[in-house]
């Protein structure tokens, strides 16, 4: 027995946990970005306001995909992202080590940013699939679409 809508059901919750973690990251660069001010790399000119305007692309990117709303602008958009930070913070990041951390917790960092590498590689890899995904019925392009179909039908 097939369900109704089971593939626009399960492209909505792809869509709802995929978005998750930029909604929740950007939200964490705007509201409390403490913790993301202290392994932001000392380079980083204006570290505030590239913390906030990254929480803001983020957010945006996060909220299109989970919307459902130009889904391939959104895959851009966080893919390019992305390919920055992986390229600018995490593999460099993981060939040095961070100052000021004491022996005992030293070992963390290195676990900190493979970790971040291998996760936003498989980011991207999702990045890629929804530049070409079309999203299903309980999206905002869906709707937008049959509203359009039951205009010109009139």
């Amino acid at each position: 027995m097939r369900w109704p809508f089971s593939r626009d059901l399960s492209e909505l919750m792809f869509r709802v946990l995929f978005s998750s973690i930029f909604i929740g990251l950007g939200g964490e660069h705007i509201i409390d970005d403490r913790l993301i001010m202290q392994l932001m790399p000392t380079w980083v000119p204006a570290p505030r306001l590239v913390s906030v305007g990254t929480g803001v692309l983020l957010l945006t990117g996060g909220g299109m995909v989970l919307l459902g709303y130009q889904l391939r602008r959104a895959a851009w958009l966080l893919g390019v992202f992305l390919v920055i930070v992986t390229f600018v913070v995490h593999i460099p990041a993981v060939f040095v080590k961070m100052e000021g951390l004491s022996p005992e917790h030293a070992w963390l960092w290195p676990v900190l940013q493979r970790s971040n590498l291998v996760k936003n590689l498989c980011l991207l890899g999702v990045c890629i699939h929804l530049a070409w995904h079309t999203p299903g019925r309980f999206s905002l392009d869906g709707w937008l679409a049959r509203r359009r179909g039951a205009r010109e039908a009139d």
